[in-house]
């Protein structure tokens, strides 16, 4: 018999939903003092492409059974490979900075990688609970794993988007891992993985050139170490306590990207220290209780299903947080709940809405 939602869950979805609302609001004022109509276009994008229907969604989700989702994986990660595979057609695919990874219909655009990152997600958690315990032979449990992540890799690094391809990598793993996959086959895949990687910065200048500004983030202050230097300054800014909710001044066209990739700087600045940490626990409390709601799950593939969908949301969240605080090489992965981007926020709570449903089944302990 379902049961109810698991409380605990839907509430560090909803602080992190309405507190990254806040911020990205306040660091959207940026836009504002520039630029008006752009504002309330920004505004509106996010609040009924990525809000409103990202809620009714979430809704939907929550209301279908988990079980749907094993029974139709295949096709959902096909067609999810398809529709990513759009952006390669002329005049249906644009290139943007350098990356053809958007969709334009009408004056509406879409990032179809948001699709792939559920659909492989989805797949991978039917394909290795349907092989049970041979998921630790190489035939049925690395072999598949290898071919979905060569699939979305192909893809993906002909956008090109190394960052989205490592993420996802990470968190296939991490599934196979839950899964009972043997770790020497894991540390096998990095070992080639790593070597993989090292080729490809050396064959691709712009990898390069985020390794050496990583490395050395003050060598270009005004080239390629802008964005970390800005980044920088906006979170050292912020000191203990903050600036003040809508107080920023690096957000008023000395930081690329506010709303988007660098908004956690503006929230460090507006927030301070304090603020920042806040943003951390709330990110660390939905991984605990969602990995908590996944250990709860009734069978393999929901277990499987909750935790890849948490692993994804916390890993790019993370990973953006590194970014900007320079622990990490700059990325364009985005700070979920609260980046600019109507794709990523709608299929984010639709894919919370999944969690909910399968939490609604969770055992009693």
């Amino acid at each position: 018999m379902p049961k109810k939602a698991d409380k605990i869950f839907l509430l560090s979805f909803f602080a992190l939903l309405i507190f990254g609302f806040v911020v990205f609001i306040s660091a959207s004022l940026g836009i504002y003092a520039q630029n008006n109509a752009k504002f309330t276009s920004i505004i509106f994008n996010q609040v009924f492409f990525g809000l409103f229907l990202g809620l009714i969604a979430c809704l939907i989700t929550s209301k279908i059974n988990y079980k749907y989702w094993n029974k139709f994986s295949f096709y959902i990660f096909l067609f999810s490979v398809l529709a990513t595979l759009l952006v390669f057609i002329p005049d249906v695919g644009v290139n943007h900075g350098g990356a053809t990874r958007w969709i334009y219909i009408g004056s509406l655009s879409f990032q179809p990688l948001e699709f792939l990152k559920i659909g492989f997600i989805i797949y991978l958690a039917a394909w290795m609970s349907g092989m049970k315990d041979k998921v630790t032979t190489i035939k049925y449990g690395l072999l598949p794993l290898i071919i979905l992540l060569g699939i979305v890799g192909a893809i993906l690094l002909k956008q090109p988007d190394m960052d989205s391809f490592l993420i996802i990598t990470f968190v296939g793993l991490a599934m196979y891992i839950i899964g009972g996959g043997r770790w020497r086959y894991v540390f096998l895949l990095l070992s080639i993985g790593l070597i993989g990687i090292t080729a490809l910065i050396f064959m691709r200048p712009y990898l390069l050139d985020r390794v050496q500004t990583f490395l050395n983030p003050a060598a270009n202050p005004l080239t390629s170490g802008y964005q970390i230097q800005q980044s920088l300054i906006a979170v050292g800014s912020g000191e203990i306590f903050g600036r003040g909710l809508g107080q920023s001044i690096q957000k008023f066209k000395f930081l690329p990207e506010s709303i988007g990739d660098a908004i956690f700087p503006i929230a460090a600045e507006e927030l301070g220290f304090i603020g920042s940490i806040i943003i951390i626990f709330l990110f660390i409390f939905f991984m605990s209780r969602g990995l908590k709601v996944g250990s709860l799950a009734p069978d393999v593939f929901s277990r499987l299903l909750v935790s890849g969908i948490v692993i994804l949301i916390t890993v790019q969240s993370f990973v953006n947080i590194g970014a900007m605080t320079g622990v990490l090489p700059l990325s364009g992965s985005p700070l979920i709940f609260f980046s600019q981007g109507g794709t990523a926020l709608f299929f984010t709570l639709a894919e919370i809405g999944m969690i909910i449903n399968i939490s609604k089944f969770r055992k009693l302990i």
